[in-house]
């Protein structure tokens, strides 16, 4: 009894020593897709990355990079400025592929901010809004007064169930993979604004406020209609707009901005959205 009880001692310890760490006996590093617009793809943000097309603006210091170099993820980034959940389905540019088409049954995570360009909501909100606030030199709300609820009621009525099909989509191609879809950080406070790095007038900063809390909640709504999981960037953000002094805001303004691509993350940003992704994947 006491050899039988060694000679099990000594093949405990065999094991013990010779076994690999768990991480050496599974199968290589997490195979991650990085979906998306320029908010994944750090438009604007140096260093630019050189392997991807000109046209998208992707930077190495975006978030899904960040993400990939904390965790040793083997990433797949198809992030794309100016991409809507349509260039998911079609080619965005000439010789730019689907970016369904970096999924397969194999991916294990797969993150994504999209949403904001779908209808030009985003970018014709800000431009139209920028313009009456010039307008005005900073007073009233000249772009509530004129557009009303038109930019909302395009969020809920169209980029809404165009979310949805688009994670339904990357829900079958990627279906054993950990989604998760980003929200927008803000842009602007809840009211007061900052008229000489963000022409909007004071009355209409609420207002664009309000528009991009319907864009989130959309993202939400589908997120949480397709099994995916939201990645709340509302609460991390605040007071982190763009009218927050450098070196505190995540969002670069239109005036005095460091970034070439205005009202778009900073790395600051990218970091911090990549921190809120990881911790939603719980891969910290």
């Amino acid at each position: 009894m006491r050899r039988l009880a060694v000679l099990l001692l000594a093949c405990f310890v065999t094991l013990v020593v010779v076994a690999p760490p768990s991480s050496a006996r599974g199968h290589g590093p997490v195979r991650y897709v990085a979906m998306g617009d320029s908010y994944s793809a750090a438009s604007g943000v140096l260093p630019p990355d050189p392997t991807a097309p000109l046209q998208c603006l992707r930077s190495t210091a975006n978030y899904p990079n960040v993400i990939a170099r904390a965790t040793g993820a083997l990433l797949t980034d198809v992030t794309c400025g100016g991409a809507d959940t349509g260039d998911y389905f079609a080619p965005q540019y000439d010789g730019v592929a689907p970016q369904l088409d970096a999924l397969s049954r194999d991916t294990q995570v797969v993150t994504m901010t999209i949403g904001g360009n779908n209808s030009g909501v985003f970018i014709d909100s800000l431009l139209q809004c920028g313009a009456a606030g010039l307008s005005t030199l900073g007073q009233g709300s000249p772009c509530k007064d004129r557009y009303g609820s038109t930019f909302e009621d395009t969020i809920r009525s169209t980029t809404y169930p165009s979310l949805v099909r688009a994670l339904e989509a990357v829900r079958a191609r990627a279906p054993r993979a950990e989604v998760a879809i980003l929200g927008y950080p803000w842009i602007l406070p809840a009211s007061g604004g900052c008229f000489d790095r963000m022409p909007v007038a004071e009355g209409d900063v609420p207002y664009l406020r309000s528009l991009q809390a319907t864009l989130n909640d959309a993202v939400a709504r589908a997120a949480a209609e397709t099994g995916v999981t939201y990645v709340d960037m509302s609460r991390a953000s605040e007071g982190h707009d763009a009218c927050a002094p450098l070196g505190v805001r995540w969002i670069e303004p239109v005036l005095q901005s460091t970034n070439p691509v205005v009202v778009h993350p900073n790395a600051l940003g990218e970091a911090a959205m990549a921190d809120l992704a990881m911790r939603a994947l719980k891969r910290v």
